[in-house]
């Protein structure tokens, strides 16, 4: 990579600042400060792995960093303020928060993908970017050189970071995740900024028992000792045994519902990466951010939205597997290991099918068997990562935005917590409409059945609604929407693809067992490309544009390993980056002839 001149960082730009006691923040104010900014949204699970990735960071180097987000919607909903200040507690996120609903910032640092970090030296120019996961220990390692090279300069500056924490709320549950009917008529619920499970009565409100100490962490044990990282899914084992989806730990909990005992099943806490193993015994395969669980066809289902698939546990061996999806996000129906999810976040287990709320395509989807002793995967509604909308009628005109829970009722169809529309949907797989059954709830993320009744998790009113089901559906006025960021202008005939990777200070590439990157190209629609799609280990590659097809969306996902450079040390520790690219492009004359994509370092070329 040739040498760049250096680059003023842009000014800040949006709507307002959360996180700062009211206090509106330039780059001036953070001068002598290390900045990292974290350029997120809150429905990507991919930002959420990054939040935590930079806790550690954000502890160990206080008095040198400020961590910034820069909240950069995908969504509609993301744009509303008051959501962004309830994501903003919800993911516990402990730094100043730019909400940018117009994508103004974003725009200026040229970034395409979330999650994209940008570091900034105490001196206001841009050093570093990277983009997706992964990137801790290189952030760790440049700060520590910032603080070097800035200390001794005399521009560093060390002291309290802006950040103000919002004024604590007092309710019985802080955004609870989902639900589980109990046998006895009370409701557990996954109390999930508090990292405890709560027993409500039948009345959905008075409570019972909290089940862990309120604090982060994994630890199993009696229920006033045990803990959880923002737990979510529930589900009921055949011999009454209830499985929780920890989400943050990456692990598969078990909660014995006499004695509020709770043991780790499945994970090992650590975050499931590319190459790791995808099957084996359940306390020694990582998992990655399990969302929800359903028990069907004899095995628990788990939703593992952080690498885009469906894996099993069977309590019985006590091992998982993956069952269905690529670890590729998008919406590709077929045999289960050839499907393509994006975000899996809700199960419920019918008859014959399992229902897939898959949030980031804004769909629903099933799981059925294939008769041929497999499972295969089909879409009722739904059509990719960036159509979404409100609207009833014929499956192939609907639209749902970001759902994150299905539940499915009596007569064979499914209602819908369709989130981010603020409203529970329902699915007729027999006259194959979409209705809708109420609306004016908040971020409703789960429903559970009582008694004919629907009690919705309202998960952004820190409540459970209980609604009757209407003999008929709700209307509303349509309304259909595609992301707002702007496509890339590529022009016809060849594009050049480079993902640009650069091993971060003290680290080489990892090439001891062979190719250490990988890229995979596909589009939508697949006819968009003519050539240049599919697998590789370059990282580099010519894409030819078919004739004819003039906007569609790029895929692109790209991985690349690195180790510690460091000759005396035997065993050095390794690090994997990777990224999903979902890159809308509209093909026209004199439009770029190559489409840079930052993994790791700066683009020579902007």
């Amino acid at each position: 990579m040739s040498k760049r001149a250096r680059v003023r960082a842009p000014e800040l730009q949006g709507r307002t600042w959360i996180n700062t006691g009211g206090k509106e923040l330039s780059l001036a104010d953070f001068r002598g400060s290390i900045v990292i900014l974290d350029f997120w949204t809150f429905c990507c699970v991919n930002c959420l792995h990054v939040l935590d990735e930079l806790r550690e960071l954000e502890e160990k180097h206080r008095d040198t960093v400020v961590i910034v987000g820069v909240h950069s919607p995908k969504f509609v909903h993301e744009a509303e303020h008051q959501a962004v200040v309830d994501a903003v507690e919800r993911y516990e996120v402990h730094h100043p928060v730019l909400d940018d609903p117009e994508l103004a910032t974003w725009k200026q640092y040229a970034v395409r993908a979330w999650p994209t970090l940008v570091v900034v030296d105490p001196e206001g120019y841009v050093v570093a970017q990277h983009a997706g996961e992964g990137h801790a220990h290189a952030l760790e390692t440049l700060v520590a050189e910032l603080e070097a090279e800035h200390g001794a300069k005399g521009t560093l500056r060390r002291g309290d970071g802006p950040y103000v924490p919002p004024e604590p709320v007092a309710t019985e549950l802080r955004f609870p995740g989902k639900a589980l009917l109990l046998p006895g008529g009370t409701f557990l619920v996954s109390d999930t900024t508090r990292h405890q499970l709560v027993e409500l009565a039948a009345d959905g409100e008075s409570v019972l028992r909290r089940i862990g100490a309120g604090e982060r962490g994994l630890v199993d044990g009696p229920a006033d000792r045990v803990r959880f990282s923002e737990p979510q899914g529930l589900a009921l084992l055949p011999d009454g045994t209830v499985i929780v989806a920890d989400t943050v730990n990456h692990a598969l909990r078990a909660l014995d519902l006499a004695t509020g005992e709770v043991r780790t099943v499945a994970g090992t806490g650590r975050q499931w990466w590319q190459g790791s193993p995808a099957a084996g015994p359940a306390r020694e395969v990582d998992l990655s951010s399990p969302w929800d669980v359903a028990w069907f066809a004899d095995r628990l289902w788990i939703a593992m939205a952080g690498v885009h698939q469906l894996w099993t546990y069977d309590p019985a061996d006590g091992t998982v597997r993956a069952a269905a999806g690529t670890t590729n996000e998008g919406l590709v129906d077929g045999p289960a290991a050839e499907a393509w999810f994006a975000q899996p976040s809700g199960l419920a287990a019918a008859e014959d099918r399992l229902w897939i709320a898959d949030s980031e395509t804004s769909a629903v989807r099933y799981a059925e068997r294939d008769g041929q002793g497999g499972f295969a995967v089909r879409t009722a509604v739904g059509t990719g990562l960036f159509d979404f909308g409100h609207r009833d009628g014929p499956a192939d005109q609907a639209l749902f935005q970001h759902p994150l829970g299905v539940t499915a009722l009596p007569d064979g169809s499914v209602a819908v917590s369709d989130t981010y529309n603020h409203a529970l949907r329902r699915f007729d797989p027999a006259s194959g409409e979409v209705s809708t059954l109420a609306t004016d709830l908040r971020e409703p993320s789960d429903a559970v059945l009582v008694d004919g009744d629907i009690v919705v998790v309202e998960s952004a009113r820190h409540r459970l609604t209980r609604l009757r089901l209407p003999e008929e559906a709700v209307r509303v006025a349509a309304v259909a929407h595609r992301t707002q960021r702007a496509a890339t202008e590529i022009a016809p005939g060849t594009l050049r693809l480079d993902v640009v990777f650069q091993a971060p200070a003290g680290q080489k590439l990892d090439t001891r067992y062979g190719p250490s990157t990988r890229l995979l190209v596909s589009s939508t629609p697949p006819e968009l490309l003519a050539g240049g799609e599919g697998a590789g280990t370059d990282l580099n590659r010519e894409l030819v544009l078919a004739d004819g097809v003039t906007d569609g969306v790029l895929h692109v996902s790209a991985m690349a390993a690195s180790c510690d450079d460091d000759p005396a040390n035997e065993y050095p520790a390794c690090h994997v980056h990777q990224q999903d690219w979902g890159v809308p492009v509209r093909v026209t004359d004199g439009g770029a002839t190559r489409l840079p994509l930052v993994l790791a370092g700066m683009d020579e070329e902007g």
